[in-house]
C-alpha cells in the first residue's frame, strides 16, 4: 500500500482531516501516548483539563431550568419542566431530570454551572458559532483552536493535547503545530483496507507512523468493544443513529473518556483533553431526544468524574449555542444564543456562577448572554493550565476562576 493510498483511506474514512495529516500531527497512536507517562516530564501536580463539546446546539433552558419563572412556562408550555419535574438547585433553578448524577455532583461541590454564557453579535450557524467557540474569536473566521495556541505556546509536541474523537477539531489546531488525534470508531475490516496496519521495510518516517496508527485504532476498536460488552445494558441509553449536526460524538461518550481516564491514571504527559456527543439538534419532538442524549451525557460525565476524584482534573461541557426562547410548533426549539457551561471536578467552586439571563428582556427572541466565553476559557486557561491567558486569547483581559477558594 503506497503511502497516498494509506492518506486517501485516513481521510476518507473519517480518521483524521486532510490538513492535519498532511503535517502528521494526527498520525500517532495511543502506544505513543501511553509512552509518555515514562518520560517523567509531567510536571508533578499538573492539572489536565477535558473539554467536552456537544455539537448541535444544546438547549440551554431545558437543561439549566428557570422553572420558578412563569415566562419560562408560557414561552414553552408543551416542553418546559415544571416544579415537580426537575432537580432543584435552589429555588428558582433546577437540572434536566435526566442530569441525576450532575444534581449529585453540584450538592458535593465539584459542578460549576456556568449561566448565560455566549459572545456578542451571535451567529445562528451551527458551524460559524462553533468555529467561534473553538477558536475564542467572535469578531473574524480563525484559523486556529484555542487549545491549539495553547500548545504553540507549551512546546508544540501533539501528545500533549490529544483528541479521541473522528477528527481532529479545530480546538486543537494551533499555528505552528497541532494536537493528536486517535479516534476510536475506525471502520474495521473495511474492503481494501487489510494490510494497512503493517509496516512496509523502507517506508518513509511518516508512512511507519500512519500505519502504526491505523493498527493501533484497530486494537483500541478492541478496547472499546471490551469496554462496551463489559458494561450493564441500560435500557434509557439510545444506541440509534447519531444525527449530529456537524462533526463530532459518533463514538460513545463514555468510551472515550474511558479512554482519558485510562491516559490520567497511567500518569501521560496529555494536558489537554478533546471529546465529544452529537445530536443536540433538536427542532422537533425535543423533550424525549433531549433527555435521551442528556442522560448519555450525565451517566458518561458523572463516572468519568467520580473516577477522577481528588486528582486535579478539570471538565468543561458546552455547545456551540442554546435555543430560542419560545418553542416552535414542532414541540422543539430552534437555534439561538446563550446558554450554561457545566465545569466539574475537584476542588472547584461549585455552585451557580453567572446572572440567569431574563426571558422577557429579549434580543430578537434571544437571550442576552450575561458572560463572555473567554470569561471562562481564560479560568481554565490560568488555574488549570497555567498559563496566561491574554496570551492565548488574544489580549482578553477578563477571567471566571471556578478552581480553589
Amino acid at each position: 500500500m503506497d503511502m497516498l493510498t494509506r492518506r486517501k483511506f485516513l481521510v476518507a474514512s473519517g480518521v483524521v482531516g486532510a490538513g492535519a495529516l498532511a503535517a502528521g500531527a494526527t498520525a500517532y497512536t495511543l502506544a505513543d501516548i501511553l509512552d509518555t507517562a515514562e518520560s517523567g516530564d509531567r510536571p508533578r501536580d499538573a492539572g489536565t483539563l477535558v473539554v467536552v463539546t456537544l455539537y448541535g446546539g444544546n438547549d440551554g433552558l431545558n437543561t439549566v431550568v428557570p422553572y420558578a419563572d412563569a415566562s419560562y412556562q408560557d414561552a414553552r408550555p408543551d416542553i418546559a419542566y415544571d416544579a415537580g419535574e426537575v432537580l432543584r438547585l435552589d429555588d428558582s433553578t433546577g437540572l434536566n431530570p435526566a442530569l441525576k448524577g450532575f444534581q449529585r455532583l453540584f450538592t458535593e461541590g465539584r459542578l460549576a454551572v456556568v449561566r448565560g454564557v455566549g459572545y456578542p453579535k451571535p451567529d445562528r450557524s451551527h458551524f460559524r458559532s462553533m468555529d467561534i467557540w473553538q477558536t475564542a474569536d467572535p469578531v473574524r473566521p480563525g484559523t486556529t483552536g484555542w487549545l491549539g495556541r495553547w500548545l504553540d505556546t507549551a512546546g508544540g509536541d501533539p501528545r500533549l493535547a490529544v483528541s479521541f474523537e473522528p477528527a481532529l477539531p479545530p480546538l486543537l489546531a494551533g499555528a505552528t503545530s497541532a494536537g493528536a488525534a486517535v479516534p476510536t470508531n475506525v471502520r474495521r475490516g473495511a474492503k481494501g483496507v487489510t494490510g494497512l496496519g503493517l509496516p512496509a521495510a523502507g517506508e518513509p518516517p511518516l508512512q511507519a507512523r500512519a500505519a502504526r496508527c491505523f493498527a493501533d485504532l484497530d486494537s483500541i476498536e478492541a478496547m472499546i468493544t471490551g469496554v462496551r460488552d463489559a458494561q450493564p445494558t441500560d435500557p434509557d441509553a439510545d444506541e440509534g443513529d447519531d444525527p449530529a449536526t456537524g462533526t463530532g460524538g459518533r463514538a460513545e461518550l463514555g468510551a472515550q473518556l474511558d479512554l482519558v481516564a485510562q491516559c490520567v491514571e497511567a500518569g501521560v504527559a496529555t494536558r489537554a483533553f478533546s471529546v465529544s456527543l452529537g445530536g443536540f439538534d433538536t427542532h422537533a419532538d425535543e423533550k424525549q431526544l433531549q433527555e435521551i442524549l442528556l442522560a448519555q451525557v450525565d451517566k458518561a460525565v458523572t463516572a468519568f468524574v467520580d473516577r477522577m476524584a481528588g486528582r486535579p482534573v478539570t471538565v468543561a461541557v458546552y455547545s456551540e449555542f442554546g435555543r430560542r426562547v419560545r418553542a416552535n410548533a414542532s414541540d422543539g426549539t430552534d437555534h439561538g444564543t446563550a446558554s450554561n457551561v457545566f465545569v466539574l471536578g475537584s476542588g472547584l467552586r461549585g455552585g451557580l456562577h453567572g446572572e440567569q439571563p431574563s426571558l422577557t428582556d429579549l434580543d430578537d427572541g434571544d437571550l442576552k448572554y450575561t458572560v463572555d466565553f473567554r470569561d471562562v476559557y481564560a479560568g481554565l486557561l490560568a488555574d488549570v493550565l497555567a498559563t496566561d491567558p491574554e496570551q492565548v486569547l488574544g489580549g482578553w483581559k477578563g477571567k471566571l476562576s471556578l478552581t480553589g477558594s
